[in-house]
């Protein structure tokens, strides 16, 4: 449980930063548009790169791929999870007219709604964790290829 808990200090890092920007987005009433979504993509990518750094850095004899996916995996999904609870709940209880606005076909045409974003914000958030970690540990894994010798040639 020791090798978690420094993600873990991560993903709740990584979710209050999405939480803030959501929330300062919710200032200017641009929460609604979703292209702003695009750059939760980046934050969570940011955490999870320094997870995975930090990682190594305070690991460098025992990282290894597997343990260096496990960190960013993690990240990436406590930080997925902390703001998907939060996301549900600023949507029922502090702005219950959020889902309307934010797409009002949507909340015409289907009963259940609520589940469909829910669900939508989760899946969207594990998926980039996925992604994400896979990308940054081909720039943490140690290489494997044999080292060749340099041969001088006169």
């Amino acid at each position: 449980m020791k090798q978690y808990a420094q993600p873990i200090r991560f993903g709740i890092a990584t979710s209050g930063c999405l939480i803030a920007y959501f929330l300062i987005l919710s200032l200017f009433n641009l929460h609604t548009n979703i292209f702003f979504s695009l750059f939760n993509g980046v934050i969570t990518g940011f955490g999870i790169y320094e997870a995975i750094k930090y990682f190594k850095l305070k690991n460098p004899d025992s990282f290894d791929y597997g343990k260096g996916f496990t960190a960013g995996l993690v990240t990436g999904f406590v930080a997925t999870l902390v703001f998907t609870i939060f996301f549900a709940f600023y949507s029922t209880e502090l702005n219950g007219m959020f889902l309307e606005q934010l797409s009002t076909a949507w909340f015409n045409d289907y009963k259940s709604f609520e589940g469909i974003v829910f669900f939508t914000v989760a899946i969207m958030g594990f998926a980039t964790s996925l992604v994400l970690t896979l990308s940054f540990m081909q720039l943490f894994k140690t290489s494997r290829n044999l080292k060749r010798k340099l041969v001088n040639h006169p």
